[in-house]
């Protein structure tokens, strides 16, 4: 792989803006009207929140990740796709570079909500 061009700086207080957190995969659903979303319940400690990721086509199994912690950007304005709302996004690996996606986890469990950063 080549690795792409960096993209452009930004300054610390835009990437301070970001909320990103840890959290557990508790289910993964199909997106009925989607080819390539999957619908995350994400267990965030204080709450949970329904995560939409366009992992269909990227797993043979996208529910192997059940259980699993992964990062999550939680500030983001909600978005609705396929006639679902999703609260946030995953953070994976690999998809953009067209190699097999990996999920972003803590090297060590974490509380579920823990802040990166």
């Amino acid at each position: 792989m080549k690795p792409a061009p960096i993209k452009e700086t930004v300054a610390f207080e835009d990437f301070e803006k970001l909320d990103i957190r840890a959290g557990t995969i508790s289910a993964v659903e199909e997106v009925a009207a989607s080819n390539k979303l999957m619908k995350l319940t994400v267990d965030f400690g204080d709450h949970t929140r329904s995560i939409l990721a366009g992992i269909k086509q990227e797993r043979a199994n996208p529910k192997e990740i059940e259980g699993k912690q992964a990062l999550f950007v939680v500030n983001l304005a909600e978005r609705k796709m396929a006639g679902e709302v999703s609260q946030g996004m995953l953070f994976d690996i690999g998809y953009a570079d067209g190699l097999t996606p990996c999920l972003l986890v803590p090297e060590l469990p974490m509380p579920d909500g823990a802040r990166a950063g």
